[in-house]
């Protein structure tokens, strides 16, 4: 949970993003209902249902102008949509009966952009990670196949309407902020003959100290983002792209997450992590004037079929929640750098405030420890490395030991992970305090494309190239 935007030891999930207790998680650690948002997150016109279609939305009317999306105070693109005091209650009437839908569940967001949902798209309460292997056999001619068929299913259904064969899990529900987004794992490029066009900043991450890794969790020749507002939609998405892939690619691993609901708080806030710490505070933001720079490829970069496109690292941070609660209340702020009521900074303030990591208290020594997360994690103590945490928490169940089996599904995005991702770890390695309470189970890098335009499929670009 990186204090700034970087990986931070042990990833925190914020609702507005990323772990990291302000704005970046450690590697071990307004629209309106009806209005659509596009690839981006931003507001956008809102696409037309499929012809002869009857949409989930349609299902139970007109979307109402009753709700609307708030960012998140200080957790920029991961802010939360909360409901208005008007449109945070349920629809009342039944399918068909002219209720509108409440904004929570007719917020949509576009497929088309110039970048792929799911990056800048608001944080959304429930998220499914899954990498896909491809069949023997299997080659770039399938790939393209399949990415098509998954283009044209996640189009739909973030538009609230059915596929193919719909199995009807969705059926009463709006859009609810679905999301889908699609990327290559290194090893899709061998197994599709397209060796040449793999990126160079698709290099595997080094080994780091802190990590246990699980190969059979790890990495994948494709991997898929599933984020929407109602754990139904997200499910009936998650089982559509996973019929589409018969025949053609194998499901390698499959994680599920959560995070906090539209409308939980009073009023808008970063969410906090399993630790109980306020989480995501100092995430990079769409309005910094070099926001594009450090999380998407430029349109001149290299390869030329990634313009728009980003890097993300995929990280299954387990929390040693046992141990942490044992801690008191102020060897827990002593570790994370902040106070764990409001997120400020030890040396006083407001969850914004920049901590002063020179003050000193009455017995002379420095107020945020020397290997506090908040200050090793500090973009301006690594280079200016940062990047955008978009994470879930999760929790299955528990161990053989009676311990939880819970912490962060790190997900964090990036023009290039050695620039971002990999200095940050590295620093961390060497002597986050938080360490200690978190461990690395499963890793994945993976290659993401732009955004398909009207008519293309993502990834079209590399594979017919």
């Amino acid at each position: 949970m990186a204090d700034n935007g970087s990986t931070g030891t042990s990833g925190t999930t914020g609702r507005g993003g990323p772990t990291g207790t302000s704005g970046a998680t450690s590697p071990h650690g307004s629209t309106g209902a009806g209005r659509a948002k596009d690839a981006d997150g931003a507001a956008g016109t809102g696409g037309a249902t499929g012809p002869g279609r009857l949409s989930r939305r349609r299902l139970l009317g007109t979307a109402g102008a009753t709700g609307l999306v708030i960012g998140a105070a200080g957790g920029g693109v991961a802010g939360y949509a909360a409901a208005s005091s008007s449109g945070s209650s349920a629809a009342s009437g039944a399918a068909g009966s002219g209720t509108a839908l409440v904004s929570l569940g007719a917020d949509r967001v576009m497929f088309h952009g110039k970048h792929q949902s799911g990056i800048t798209t608001p944080m959304q309460s429930r998220g499914h990670l899954v990498a896909f292997d491809l069949k023997a056999g299997t080659g770039r001619k399938e790939a393209a196949a399949l990415l098509r068929r998954w283009s044209q299913a996640a189009e739909r259904l973030m538009a609230g309407d059915p596929v193919d064969d719909d199995t009807a899990v969705a059926r009463d529900a709006g859009p609810s902020s679905l999301s889908v987004t699609f990327g290559f794992g290194a090893s899709f490029f061998a197994r599709t003959g397209l060796e040449k066009q793999r990126p160079a900043a698709l290099e595997p991450l080094p080994d780091f100290s802190s990590d246990h890794l699980d190969k059979a969790r790890s990495n994948g020749d494709l991997w898929v983002q599933i984020g929407a507002n109602d754990p139904l939609v997200a499910f009936h998405a998650l089982r559509a792209l996973q019929r589409e892939a018969a025949g053609v690619a194998r499901v390698r691993w499959q994680m599920n997450g959560f995070n906090r609901s539209p409308g939980a708080t009073a009023h808008p806030m970063t969410t906090r992590n399993l630790m109980g710490q306020i989480d995501g505070t100092n995430n990079p933001k769409p309005s910094e004037k070099d926001f594009d720079e450090r999380i998407f490829v430029p349109a001149d970069g290299d390869p030329a079929w990634m313009a728009g496109g980003s890097y993300v690292v995929v990280r299954r941070i387990r929390m040693l929640l046992d141990d942490w609660e044992k801690l008191g209340l102020k060897a827990q702020e002593a570790v994370i750098g902040r106070h764990k009521s409001d997120g400020s900074p030890l040396t006083g303030g407001s969850e914004t405030t920049e901590p002063q990591l020179e003050k000193t208290g009455p017995d002379g020594r420095v107020v945020i420890p020397v290997n506090a997360h908040a200050r090793i994690t500090r973009p301006d103590q690594n280079g200016g490395a940062a990047m955008l945490r978009r994470p879930f928490s999760y929790h299955d169940g528990f161990d053989s030991h009676g311990e939880p089996d819970a912490g962060l599904l790190f997900v964090c995005w990036q023009a290039d992970p050695l620039r971002g991702f990999v200095p940050v770890q590295r620093k961390l390695d060497r002597g986050d305090a938080l360490s200690e309470f978190i461990r690395h189970e499963a890793s994945g890098l993976y290659a993401v494309p732009g955004g398909a335009a009207k008519g293309e499929y993502v990834g079209q670009r590399l594979l017919e190239a």
